[in-house]
């Protein structure tokens, strides 16, 4: 992604810092077959269809699901070194919907996901199929979903028949996926809906450093290069100079009010998402040094370009140690990486979903893709809508729906749908900000309660 001021910023509280240190994103557990409902297997796979070294193929098995009381045509197997689950509902209405699945960890076993949200029966009873890889390769591996993606969608063609469309939605560092997709095949998706993604690219690992490069400055402690026992060694010491084993002092409130504006600026909730991910964001720094930036992308984080605020009663920008990337080509290149940049020219329609609260990737990434789109003239294909709730990828499955078919009517009718401004720092600190499109019944789960009731 291009950099403008402060770009290198705020995009990275959510999968930051250490893709390789990551927690997964949940998978579901394997279902077991059902006789009533097989499983059709795919063709034989060729020899070169098999794992890369190191990794090995989860196998579950995905049961279809009825669709009018007739179950769905399920397809699973391996192509181009990556796992894959098709299914196509009794009456195709020829569209096909890629899902591209979150960060999976430092793990070795190759999973595929479906559809989440309630979208996985959304789509089958309004007749389209989907299907989801599980990539090539773990980490932070962002070429590989790329490639792994457009690779399955071929081979459903095969498969299955030539669909008439091929949809793109997704989560997380899978937002990261699409938004490349756009730009690496232009032309190949007809729409996409990428939720809490990681649109702002490399700039995400970027707030992960700030972040501890900030709180250390705070707190008067020089670790960096971040140490090994950093979580338990260095981390405390900080924790207590901030104050924020408890109530924050004054030092600690300097420190928040820095991480609101570095996430996506004064906005509702962002003082109790502060709590929520504040020890968290410590954790993600630390993760085994590796030369593959997927296994340690923090290597391409820079703070070279941060303008830091506020700067009471410390002054950040005196203080604050400047990094220059360890590996500023891989950070350059606009070759499909590993951690590859994304420049905002997206080649089909992007309908996005972001929690207000997301520290773990936060609502700056809209910001900043906003901005990269908007650079290259393509506002037009952009809508965003903010969801008043801090956990990561916190949606209900009406707020999902709403999107996804807003999208696709935008898609077929030519209809901008409706969403929220994300770049006017007055308009993001209303407090009803994110009521618009936040599903009320949907009050009283997860994190909701921290934001006054719209």
């Amino acid at each position: 992604m291009r950099r403008t001021l402060g770009l290198a910023s705020a995009l990275i509280l959510l999968l930051a810092t250490a893709a390789s240190a990551l927690p997964p994103e949940p998978t579901r557990p394997a279902a077991t077959r059902s006789d009533a409902t097989p499983t059709t297997p795919a063709a034989p796979a060729k020899p070169e269809d098999r794992p890369l070294p190191g990794y090995t193929i989860a196998d579950p098995v995905l049961p279809p699901a009825l669709v009018g009381g007739e179950p769905a045509r399920v397809l699973q197997g391996v192509h181009e070194r990556a796992a894959y689950a098709i299914e196509v509902p009794p009456r195709w209405n020829g569209r096909l919907v890629m899902w591209a699945h979150g960060y999976r960890g430092r793990g070795t076993s190759l999973v595929v996901d479906a559809p989440d949200y309630g979208l996985r029966h959304r789509l089958l009873d309004q007749g389209f199929a989907w299907a989801a890889s599980s990539y090539y390769a773990n980490g932070y591996h962002v070429k590989a979903g790329v490639e792994s993606t457009h690779d399955l969608a071929l081979r459903f063609a095969e498969l299955v028949g030539e669909p008439s469309d091929v949809f793109i939605a997704g989560v997380s560092m899978g937002g990261h996926v699409i938004v490349r997709s756009l730009e690496q095949y232009p032309g190949f998706y007809r729409a996409a809906l990428p939720m809490c993604g990681v649109l702002g690219d490399q700039e995400l690992f970027d707030y992960v450093l700030d972040y501890q490069l900030v709180a250390q400055a705070l707190a008067g402690v020089d670790a960096y290069p971040l140490p090994t026992d950093y979580p338990g060694a260095v981390v405390p010491k900080i924790k207590t100079a901030l104050g924020l084993y408890g109530t924050p002092n004054e030092l600690g409130e300097q420190f928040a009010a820095f991480v609101a504006g570095r996430s996506g600026g004064e906005r509702p909730g962002v003082r109790a998402a502060f709590a929520h991910w504040k020890d968290f964001l410590f954790d993600l720094a630390v993760n085994p040094p590796s030369s593959e930036p997927a296994l340690d992308p923090l290597r391409l984080a820079t703070n070279l370009d941060t303008r830091y605020a506020p700067n009471a009663p410390v002054d950040l920008e005196r203080v604050v140690r400047r990094v220059a990337p360890r590996d500023a080509e891989a950070r350059r290149t606009p070759e499909l990486t590993e951690v590859p940049r994304v420049d905002g020219r997206p080649s089909a329609p992007v309908l996005s979903l972001h929690g207000l609260g997301d520290l773990f990737v936060p609502f700056s990434m809209e910001q900043r893709y906003l901005g990269d789109v908007g650079a290259h003239g393509r506002s037009d294909l952009l809508v965003q809508r903010a969801i008043r709730t801090v956990g990561h990828c916190e949606f209900s499955p009406a707020e999902v729906g709403r999107a996804w078919d807003d999208l696709v009517h935008w898609a077929d009718a030519g209809t901008r749908p409706a969403g929220d401004v994300v770049d006017d720092p007055a308009v993001v600190a209303d407090p009803g900000y994110g009521c618009r499109f936040t599903d009320p019944a949907a009050r009283g789960t997860g994190t909701r309660e921290l934001f006054p009731a719209c």
